[in-house]
């Protein structure tokens, strides 16, 4: 068997440090995005992938609850998402921040134009209707 290179190997350790699941959340227009690992300038694109993917999605609701870091390419990769879906009236939620996170979140203000929920269940319990 050939041995991969330094990329593949290099893209194999990206890959085991972050990870995007999409799961229908059983309303039309609302997709869950359940991001597990941690969330950064080298493992942003299978998360910049997977939204521009949603095309006809009113409401993504990023699932964080296994998120254990994420920097400012993460964030800003939301933040444009949460644009792009407003032009159209759709929304980006975000569920189950943990610290350290939450924290980066909060000191950076992208909290307050988030709709921020404590878990999974309490976002899709939401109709995610109104500001």
């Amino acid at each position: 068997m050939e041995a991969h290179g330094r990329t593949g190997d290099r893209n194999a350790a990206r890959a085991e440090r972050f990870l995007v699941e999409t799961r229908q959340a059983g309303t039309p227009g609302v997709v869950v995005l359940a991001l597990t690992g941690e969330l950064d300038h080298d493992t942003a694109h299978p998360l910049q992938s997977a939204l521009e993917e949603q095309d006809g999605t009113t409401r993504i609701v990023i699932d964080c609850s296994d998120l254990r870091f994420c920097d400012s390419t993460g964030l800003n990769v939301l933040l444009r998402t949460r644009l792009r879906l407003m032009e159209s009236g759709g929304r980006v939620d975000l569920a189950g921040l943990h610290a350290p996170v939450d924290r980066m979140f909060e000191i950076t203000g992208a909290r307050r134009v988030f709709r921020v929920y404590d878990g999974l269940a309490d976002a899709l319990a939401d109709s995610g209707q109104g500001e």
